[in-house]
């Protein structure tokens, strides 16, 4: 099995950053692409951003500019620096990964973390 530990949100006042943490752990074969998703109460969880384990990346339009990706292969470990935040990226953060397990190592499987409250307010 695998298993995906968030950590870094908080609360934080409208213009400042935070930098969310993502480490995969467990069984681990390799892993494929990391992500972040966000649901805000009464929402859908929608992409955030996403980065393959090449290092290419696509964000959503809302957050293009303000929020970046990374990660540390060696780690299996994925980062989400944001700034200028907003009211309206306040949300509870999951973490996303493709990953193959010892077991199985020629099949994908996607694991979510517990999820991190982010909360932009002054």
């Amino acid at each position: 099995q695998v298993q995906l530990v968030e950590s870094g949100g908080g609360l934080v006042q409208p213009g400042g950053s935070l930098r969310l943490s993502c480490a995969a752990s467990g069984s681990i074969f390799s892993v494929d692409a990391m992500g972040w998703y966000r649901q805000a109460p009464g929402k859908q969880r929608e992409l955030v951003a996403v980065i393959t384990s090449g290092g290419s990346t696509n964000y959503a339009d809302s957050v293009k500019g303000r929020f970046t990706i990374s990660r540390d292969n060696a780690k299996n470990t994925v980062y989400l620096q944001m700034n200028s935040l907003k009211p309206e990226d306040t949300a509870v953060y999951y973490c996303n990964a493709r990953a193959t397990t010892e077991r199985n190592p020629y099949t994908l499987h996607t694991y979510w973390g517990q999820g991190t409250q982010v909360t932009v307010s002054s």
